[in-house]
């Protein structure tokens, strides 16, 4: 992967990372906020994947691994939590 398509990809990550922030803090519901954290989780296990395919450093792994695990659990407890809830 050259540093120019590694620019790119890390460049569009910022643009929806950016827009998922306005929705965590502008978000109308509480549900909202939750999913859009669950956003900024998947986008921070692509910036750090994009990153060990551009240096080819394959260290950074468990990162990946603790991260799809925090977003699992926060995925499921919130889900459990609103699942009581009525609108």
């Amino acid at each position: 992967m050259t540093e120019a398509i590694y620019l790119v990809v890390i460049g569009l990550l910022g643009c929806g990372a950016a827009a998922t922030l306005y929705r965590v803090g502008r978000g109308p519901t509480m549900l909202d906020r939750a999913v859009a954290l669950d956003v900024l989780t998947s986008l921070s296990m692509c910036g750090v994947g994009a990153f060990a395919v551009a240096w080819d450093d394959y260290s950074d792994l468990p990162i990946l691994l603790v991260l799809s695990l925090l977003g699992f659990v926060g995925s499921v407890s919130i889900a459990r939590f609103f699942s009581g809830r009525s609108r």
